[in-house]
């Protein structure tokens, strides 16, 4: 197991003894010790090995022992009893957005509360509201929180349904009675989460398919196991569904299976007034009750050639404007993820990051791209550690070092998340802001404020000199809590009229700002930048899940600014650098 990994479980050591209302040193104990061993240069298994993980600072006895049994074994019988000691309901309450565990803690000792269910009725009968330290207002957000948290039970992130479905297509594949197989649905079309996840096969043997289907292992239930359509729940709740046809009818049904429902509805109407009929089963003249008459094609693209449209990719399918596009030849050339050449928006070390700057270096190197950019948080994210003025001036120093070693064929531009303040001012000073080659400013205190408040407030943001970029732009974390209200078509406005960025924030959990929002964005002349807001440094590959946004909001290579090169990308810095040192003087 690896530092990351067992930093992730301290910290989880830390949370449930605060649930247990545990002495605070020991719980302080346990929070130091995984930030500390984050920012571990040393590497953690030769100082296991060496028996030298007691001389570091801040790491006793308790807490060697169990970060050497973590490293070791993959596995603390202290964590795994410690979790069997905290009643399953008390840890729920953990994925209610603003609810931590001190919370947690007083309204379990207070009231008695054990459960979601119990906690809802509590801050409906005013019980909550009653306690010391709560109030009216808290118990409301608690109550949004757990009915966000029902609504989106039900669905799943892209990026977390895509790696349950990838094992099960390559299993589809490799079966002999299978001749052709894809996925289908929403996780094809990649939107932002998923539903269930659907399978499309063409095969004349079905049997031994739907066999090995319901056998998978991490089947948790079968729901259904028919001859051709059955369906399967896993741990995660994600259910999957199989259907298989006849190989002639595999395009019309992973057609339809596809979707969505507007696009299949466009494109039903458009072979009706074609004289056709267009179903699962196939593409057959009106008049014709006989599916076996129905045309005869070799892929999606030969469908949309009968209907005189150019391919539609399947992220398009979305009844917004895509088949009369297709009709007039207006499609765009969707960026492809080879495209990134480099990206921004990433957290080292210094403030809540899992890696150094030199490990996201290496990791960046590693896929090949020219550039990388720091934006660990400011100040006022206290809580991530955030950099004051003279720290942000410091890595700027070991960055420009680091440049200047040659260890490293990636470049690395110094960067900060800037947090946007509550009036819209930015946390640093705008002399640090100016020594930097971009800024990323983003909201994360003080998200109530009205929708004309917070427009105003990211406007001027914007509007600061240093704003290279905005950061996920409505605050969003999907499945879990809605974004603040803004109006976007202001924000966007005035990002275009400063030459500010807009992020795709690839994280799966934010994809913010929505694809829904960048086509029209875009034609306005909005530029992007995919970050994937990583932490560490396997996160780099959410940039999958930003260009997936970008493609579905219609977007090329052109509309995207780290499709640029390294040089390209310093030399459009320096543009606006230079001219932020004229105002200042």
């Amino acid at each position: 197991m690896n530092k990351s990994d067992i930093a992730d479980i301290l910290n989880e050591i830390a949370t449930l003894l605060e649930i247990k209302g545990e002495n605070p040193f020991k719980i302080r104990a346990y929070q130091n010790g995984a930030r500390k061993l984050e920012t571990l240069d040393a590497d953690l298994g030769e100082l296991v090995a060496e028996g030298k993980l007691k001389e570091v600072a801040g790491f006793g006895d308790a807490l060697v022992q169990k970060i050497t049994e973590l490293h070791e074994t993959g596995s603390l019988e202290f964590f795994e009893k410690l979790k069997a000691s905290v009643e399953p309901g008390l840890v729920s309450m953990l994925e209610i957005p603003g609810l931590g565990a001190k919370k947690i803690k007083a309204m379990h000792k207070e009231l008695g509360i054990a459960s979601i269910e119990e906690l809802k009725t509590a801050c409906e009968n005013g019980e909550v509201a009653a306690l010391k330290g709560f109030g009216k207002k808290t118990a409301e957000k608690i109550l949004v929180g757990i009915e966000n948290r029902e609504a989106y039970g039900m669905r799943h992130l892209w990026w977390d349904a895509n790696e349950v479905a990838k094992p099960i297509l390559e299993g589809l594949k490799q079966l002999p009675e299978v001749e052709e197989a894809s996925h289908a649905g929403s996780l094809r079309r990649k939107r932002d989460t998923v539903g269930d996840l659907d399978f499309i096969v063409g095969s004349r043997d079905a049997k031994p398919i739907m066999d090995w289907f319901v056998g998978q292992e991490g089947v948790k239930e079968v729901t259904a196991h028919g001859e051709t359509k059955s369906s399967v729940r896993f741990d995660s709740g994600l259910q999957a569904d199989l259907r298989v046809v006849p190989p002639e009818q595999f395009y019309f049904a992973l057609h339809h299976f596809t979707g969505s429902k507007d696009h299949n509805v466009a494109m039903r109407q458009r072979a009706l007034a074609r004289g056709m009929s267009l179903s699962e089963w196939g593409l057959k003249p009106v008049d014709d009750e006989d599916f076996s008459n129905s045309k005869v094609i070799a892929s999606e693209e030969e469908l949309f050639r009968c209907l005189d449209l150019e391919y539609i990719l399947p992220e398009l399918r979305e009844g917004s404007g895509e088949i009369e596009a297709a009709e007039k030849g207006k499609l765009p050339e969707l960026l492809k993820p080879e495209a990134i050449r480099g990206v921004f928006h990433n957290h080292t070390t210094a403030s809540d990051g899992r890696c150094s700057l030199e490990e996201m270096t290496e990791a960046a190197q590693a896929k090949g791209w020219e550039y990388w950019g720091t934006a660990d948080h400011s100040k006022a994210s206290f809580q991530a550690n955030g950099l004051d003025d003279e720290r942000v001036l410091e890595q700027l120093k070991q960055i420009e070092a680091l440049n200047a070693s040659g260890k490293f064929s990636t470049h690395v531009f110094a960067g900060i998340e800037c947090d946007i303040l509550g009036d819209g001012s930015l946390d640093l000073e705008e002399s640090t802001l100016m020594a930097l080659d971009y800024v990323v400013a983003s909201v994360h205190i003080s998200m109530s404020q009205s929708e004309d408040e917070m427009t105003k407030r990211l406007i001027r943001a914007i509007e600061h000199p240093a704003t290279t970029m905005l950061g996920h732009l409505t605050g969003r974390i999907l499945l879990k809590r809605e974004g603040y209200k803004v109006d976007v078509a202001k924000v966007v406005d005035a990002a275009i009229a400063n030459d500010v960025i807009v992020e795709i924030n690839a994280n799966p959990r934010r994809l913010d700002m929505d694809w829904r929002f960048w086509r029209r964005a875009a034609e306005k002349g909005l530029m992007t930048s995919i970050n994937p807001d990583a932490h560490r440094a396997e996160h780099f590959d959410f940039v999958d899940a930003g260009v997936n946004v970008a493609r579905k909001g219609w977007l090329s290579a052109a509309n995207v600014f780290n499709t640029l090169s390294l040089a390209e990308v310093k030399e459009a810095f320096a543009k606006k650098r230079p001219a932020l040192e004229r105002l200042k003087s």
